[in-house]
């Protein structure tokens, strides 16, 4: 099995928040893998990944990181791939990464989820290759339509609550 989705992070302290995604990939059964792999630490490593991940197999890129946040764009420079930066929590509650990653320059798109938004991420990588792919299309629908269910159970689970007396449903 071959990775078709590449998450990388740019420090192990991102894995807390970065396991959403893992968990929605592994749960889809979409063949995946997991890096840490820095834009200022390790530059060089960056750029070969990134060059390389295309003739590998990987269809899209997750890229998170905190702070500055450069990582995201910084591969999206190196690669044709679709790119999808998660912003980390940090400083300023993730906003100065969420502005690193949304803010690149013409010709060089990330698109970006909220902050410590690694669920949506996995969610859009494999929208992205549903678009040619029908099995992974399949997936996502099936997913989504459970969505609906789950509003469904909360709300009869609320109906049944009974604590309050002037609750009328």
């Amino acid at each position: 099995m071959k990775p078709i989705v590449s998450i990388i992070m740019g420090s192990t302290s991102d894995l807390p928040v970065m396991e959403k995604a893992c968990k929605w990939l592994e749960d889809q059964e979409i063949p995946f893998e997991v890096n840490a792999l820095s834009a200022h630490r390790t530059p060089d490593a960056v750029a070969k990944f990134a060059k390389e991940a295309k003739d590998r197999g990987i269809k899209v890129i997750i890229a998170a990181a905190g702070m500055a946040a450069a990582l995201p764009g910084v591969i999206a420079a190196a690669t044709p791939l679709p790119v999808i930066g998660v912003p980390i929590k940090g400083m300023l509650d993730g906003l100065d990464a969420m502005l690193s990653i949304a803010q690149m320059p013409p010709g060089i798109p990330v698109a970006t989820v909220a902050v410590n938004g690694a669920q949506n991420a996995a969610i859009l990588a494999a929208e992205m290759i549903a678009l040619g792919d029908d099995e992974i299309a399949g997936k996502v629908d099936a997913w989504k339509a459970s969505l609906g269910s789950k509003i469904e159970k909360a709300n009869k689970d609320l109906s049944e609550i009974k604590d309050y007396k002037f609750k009328c449903n």
